[in-house]
């Protein structure tokens, strides 16, 4: 009498989480118990396991292999069906929302018209004033064992001295030509006036 044959396991899981002692693999952040996830199988050094990911982050990142993983209605394999699940036009919704997002980041530095007035300069500490011109510029910041370039918001009269500050990451040559390039909704006469509080950055 033969072996019995082992049931492959399915290409793709999808479920509540079942405990919150996994991470997901695309934004490296816990999933949480009953939170949807995604298993995606692998075949790895140490036997066949799933590299599990929210699935938001997953349809951001992999959205064919979600994609698939519906059209193989991978939540039948889940020993925790998810409770409610989002359908496959919410979470195209969802990544293309996050890909238009990003494209539309714009490039540092640049100015902008404070909107609300409860921001406060970076360098100085003082707030910005509610429609009052500011300018962004780049910060690096140790996150999570990574040096990371975020935007700070300073005001023009602050930039010189934040161009001089160890972690500052905007670079002082070409400053104006690039704060002119990344700011073409802004009328050049405002543009002069921010570039007069800078002052001269020699």
């Amino acid at each position: 009498m033969g072996e019995p044959t082992e049931t492959p396991l399915p290409t793709y899981i999808i479920e509540g989480a079942r405990s919150s002692r996994s991470r997901c693999k695309t934004c490296r952040r816990k999933i949480d118990k009953g939170g949807l996830r995604i298993g995606m199988l692998i075949e790895g050094p140490y036997g066949t396991g799933y590299l599990w990911h929210h699935l938001r982050c997953a349809a951001r990142r992999r959205f064919e292999q979600v994609e698939e993983a519906y059209e193989a209605e991978a939540w039948r394999e889940a020993k925790e069906p998810p409770k409610k699940l989002p359908s496959i036009e919410e979470l195209r919704k969802h990544m293309e929302e996050l890909v238009e997002r990003r494209e539309k980041r714009r490039e540092i530095p640049y100015v902008e018209f404070d909107p609300s007035g409860r921001a406060k300069c970076k360098h100085c500490g003082e707030p910005l004033e509610k429609g009052s011109l500011r300018v962004v510029l780049g910060r690096d910041v140790e996150f999570g064992g990574q040096v990371r370039t975020g935007p700070v918001h300073i005001h023009p009269r602050c930039v010189g001295a934040e161009l001089q500050e160890e972690h500052c990451a905007t670079e002082v040559d070409g400053f104006a030509e690039a704060l002119r390039a990344n700011s073409s909704d802004i009328a050049a006469d405002k543009l002069d006036e921010v570039l007069v509080a800078i002052g001269d950055l020699r």
